[in-house]
């Protein structure tokens, strides 16, 4: 079996572990983002998933690319603490929806906030061309790797 790399396989090997590393990064600047609404970058991903649209556990795991009883989870501790309610789905019985109560608009809007504060002065560091084009790649990689 072939040991060596070629340049491209040390470049995509690089890149790879770039975005591993900045995904650690993102998530802990996620949690320092959510923490003031009592929340963490998880429970975020989870409380931005049901307000998109009523959608149940699974529909949100695989919009986040989570396993679904992770996203149970995390569904289950928010409607504990009235930030998401489950209401019935007519296109399956047992798989309710996820929907924002009013409390869990007000936190998300919280982080959101911040969020977006967050995004502009990260954004404006990169510019818009650099940042859209790494997007591109990075969307073309998870393409290719779901393919």
């Amino acid at each position: 079996m072939k040991s060596e790399r070629t340049s491209e396989g040390d470049a995509f090997a690089q890149f790879s572990i770039a975005v591993i590393r900045l995904a650690g990064h993102l998530q802990a600047e996620g949690d320092v983002l959510a923490k003031p609404a009592g929340q963490t970058s998880a429970r975020w991903q989870v409380l931005a998933a049901a307000d998109h649209a009523p959608m149940s556990v699974a529909d949100a795991a695989r919009a986040l690319g989570l396993a679904r009883q992770g996203v149970q989870r995390l569904a289950d501790l928010l409607e504990g603490e009235g930030l998401i309610a489950y209401r019935d789905n007519p296109a399956h019985q047992r798989a309710k929806l996820m929907e924002l109560t009013e409390t869990g608009r007000v936190a998300l809007s919280d982080i959101q906030g911040r969020q977006a504060q967050w995004a502009d002065r990260h954004g404006s560091a990169f510019g818009e061309a650099k940042l859209r084009e790494a997007t591109a790649v990075i969307a073309e990689v998870m393409a290719s790797l779901a393919r």
